[in-house]
């Protein structure tokens, strides 16, 4: 954080005689401690030195103290040939400060023993799945601010004399000389002799890699996009690395994505081996008593992976995608139910194994014509399907009743659900990269709005059944702001839920049907336009001949069904996500209708219901007491 602290060696110089011992059984956790010296070691001695002279006495005595500790640490590390290197590489690290050379010299020599640190002791300075700064919002809240300040600035109320103070995590020129890694290691072993405490027994490992991507986000501005650092550079790197070998912009562009990092480009052969391996890691943590990080994994596993690849292979084999996703989930099921390990290394068998059929699938370099016309026509007809029903019904249910300023804003809200769609495509195609996690995040949270949207308004239509009721409604709130605002929300939401997804499997199957499918994807695109036009049609045709109490009843069970089906996919995509827990029951499978044999997402169509049957009995009990009246 800032400067190491005063007193921080002579903390450590007493327990030194111990290090060996410790470090002997447990040979990373040592060259963790010895990386996290040599990380703040360059970061923090140029500023105690300038031009040949010692500008700090005290902090320059601390640069020479911690090579103490550091080379004790060294010397307590197993036997490895590349041991004696590195204590020759610090013999002549300490020379160095011992002859006041510039900060940039020591700051390099650090990081160049760190490398060859790591590489002899299998020490992995990457983080197992992407950082997410989101994540890392609230811990920082939570953890860092009551010292750090709301901001980051070393300005927290709890940190008003402090000695040495909180530091300052918006000073550019020493995040500059800090890796992704060291502020990860930091936040879980602390600053012996400072308040500055570890937090490793109270946040994971992806919680300190989403923290430390947060707190590198206070030095980094906005750029324009380029070509991506892979996650390993990101992490282990310096943007003053990259200024010396790259160049400033791309330095800047470096800090920007180690503050957002971006989702690793794959095709989906890799995507589904990245999958795989993030899933033998999974296990190997719980075999090592590590069940929330190996939970963790079997999240980022599924987000980072196959969900990159579902729409691909939901256009070749539907049924095998469904397969491989149950697979995976009962996978994870059986770390939340903290199975023995051989159980659960059977489930990772059973998802591999479907797993490794799926990419066998997606092994072809493009489908055939019928194939890509088929899928075209099916992605579109599902997706729209439950859409189109929707806007139809209350389509036509406005103009039945003649309220054409209310129509407007129907055609208003889809019509910018649409723009909406596009714009968040053209984002996630160009500027920003959408995840696995946003994804089923996004979709998660529009299925439940958009599930409490539609039981309003079937209930609301079941209520102006009659036509005494919709006439007095008539004069009242409809023609208002208020009502038409509800229609034009309810058509957004009832669009754009489903148009990101229709672009992504568009967006795979565009690449798998090849330049000389792309034809015959357009093709089954207009058929599914054609069908899904003639069925709104028909629902607009057919409504005008009804009687209005029977067409508004029709309308209501209509929206009240499609509010438990939503409710069933909102779960669901929360799950998925990893928001929510998963809890398998014995019950049948739907997923055109969101009935999964879960118990999370059954309670909530169970809710639904509960609720449509209390406003419809209080909807039912108002008509029978206006008739009688």
């Amino acid at each position: 954080m800032t400067s190491t602290s005063r007193y921080f060696s002579w903390l450590l110089l007493p327990v030194l005689a111990l290090c060996s011992l410790v470090v002997m059984a447990e040979p990373i956790e040592g060259a963790a401690q010895a990386l996290h010296l040599l990380g703040y070691l360059g970061a923090d001695y140029p500023a105690t030195v300038a031009n040949g002279q010692v500008i700090d006495p005290d902090e320059y005595r601390e640069q020479l103290e911690f090579l103490t500790v550091l080379q004790g640490l060294v010397v307590a590390l197993p036997a490895h040939r590349q041991q004696a290197e590195l204590q020759q590489g610090l013999v002549s690290l300490r020379q160095g400060i011992e002859q006041r050379v510039e900060g940039i010299q020591v700051t390099q020599q650090a990081r160049q023993l760190a490398a060859t640190l790591a590489t002899a002791y299998d020490v992995n300075q990457a983080p197992a799945m992407t950082p997410d700064p989101s994540r890392g919002a609230p811990l920082f809240a939570q953890h860092c601010s009551v010292c750090h300040g709301v901001s980051g600035a070393g300005d927290g109320p709890a940190g008003i004399g402090l000695q040495p103070p909180p530091s300052n995590l918006r000073d550019a020129a020493r995040l500059n000389r800090l890796s992704l890694y060291d502020l990860y290691n930091t936040i879980g072993l602390g600053i012996n002799g400072t308040d500055m405490a570890g937090y490793a027994d109270q946040l994971d490992e992806r919680q300190r890699w989403d923290l430390a991507s947060y707190i590198a986000g206070f030095s980094a501005t906005s750029v324009a996009p380029g070509e991506p650092f892979g996650l390993a550079a990101l992490a282990g790197m310096t943007p003053a690395e990259v200024v010396a070998t790259q160049g400033d912009t791309s330095a800047a562009r470096f800090r920007a994505q180690r503050a957002q990092p971006p989702v690793q480009q794959r095709d989906p052969q890799q995507l589904i081996g990245h999958t795989q391996a993030m899933l033998e890691r999974s296990l190997s943590a719980y075999r090592e008593g590590e069940h929330e990080q190996a939970y963790d994994l079997s999240v980022a596993a599924y987000l980072e992976g196959f969900e990159l690849v579902e729409g691909a292979l939901n256009n070749l084999d539907p049924v095998q995608r469904k397969t491989t996703e149950r697979a995976l989930m009962a996978y994870r099921q059986a770390l939340q139910d903290a199975l023995s390990v051989p159980q659960v290394a059977q489930r990772l068998e059973q998802a591999k194994a479907e797993l490794a059929t799926s990419a066998a699938l997606l092994d072809s370099d493009s489908l055939s014509s019928s194939l890509s016309f088929f899928s075209s026509l099916l992605i579109l007809l599902r997706e729209g399907l439950e859409t189109i029903l929707v806007l139809a019904a209350i389509l036509a249910f406005l103009r039945n009743t003649g309220q054409q300023q209310a129509v407007r804003s129907v055609h208003l809200g889809w019509g910018l659900a649409l723009l909406a769609g596009v714009a968040t495509w053209a984002l996630a195609a160009y500027l920003i990269d959408v995840s696995g996690a946003q994804r089923e995040l996004l979709e998660g949270a529009t299925a439940l709005f958009a599930s409490v949207m539609v039981l309003w308004l079937g209930v609301w239509m079941h209520d102006r059944r009659h036509a005494a009721a919709w006439q007095g409604y008539i004069k009242s709130s409809l023609v208002g702001d208020g009502g038409r605002f509800g229609f034009a929300v309810l058509a957004f939401f009832s669009v754009y839920r489903e148009l990101f997804e229709v672009i992504l499997f568009y967006e795979t199957l565009w690449l798998q049907a090849g330049p000389h499918g792309h034809g015959m994807v357009l093709a089954g695109a207009a058929a599914a336009l054609v069908l899904l036009l003639g069925l709104a049609w028909v629902i607009l045709r057919g409504s005008r001949t009804l009687p209005l109490a029977t067409f508004f009843g029709a309308n209501a069970v209509l929206l009240c069904a499609l509010s438990v089906v939503f409710a069933g996919h909102g779960i669901a995509a929360l799950q998925e996500a990893g928001i929510l827990n998963t809890q398998p029951v014995a019950f049948f499978e739907f997923d055109w209708l969101g009935i999964h044999a879960d118990a999370y997402g059954l309670a909530a169509q169970a809710t639904a219901l509960v609720a449509i049957i209390v406003l419809y009995g209080r909807s039912w009990r108002v008509g029978r007491r206006r008739l009688a009246g």
